[in-house]
Formats: C-alpha cells, structure tokens, sequence
C-alpha cells in the first residue's frame, strides 16, 4: 500500500505520485489519469479511459456485422 497525501494546489486538491507509481501507470506529465468507482464503493485509478474502451468494443461489433460490405468497400 502506499500512502499519498491530499495537498492544495492553488484553489485545488491534488496528491503527488511517486515515481515508481507514474512508471507503472505508463504515464507523464499532461497525461490523462481516471479514478473510476467500483460497485463495492472502491476506487481505482488507470490510465486506460473506459468510454475509449465501449466505443471500441462497439466499433468491433459493427466491423463484424458489416466485414463483406467493409471489405467490398475497401478494393
């Protein structure tokens, strides 16, 4: 576990990461993080945006209803 502590960043509230946390979260400076709330009121902070992921998932179930007209469309 590692503790981080709440600070005040002018009129906001951030906490600072450690290195070894930016590294394994493959992030930097100006990257986007999301903390999503899990049913059981935890919380979770990733890198990886999960409307990113729906609307892939998305785009793969419509590629694969329309893969012949997309591959006539592609020649």
């Amino acid at each position: 576990m590692i503790e981080l502590k709440v600070r005040k960043f002018g009129n906001s509230l951030g906490v600072v990461l450690p290195k070894d946390v930016v590294k394994r979260l493959q992030t930097g400076d100006g990257e986007a993080l999301f903390l999503i709330e899990g049913a059981d009121g935890t919380y979770r902070l990733t890198p990886y945006d999960p409307a990113f992921e729906r609307k892939m998932a998305r785009a793969d179930d419509i590629i694969g209803r329309y893969r012949n007209a997309l591959h006539k469309l592609a020649k």
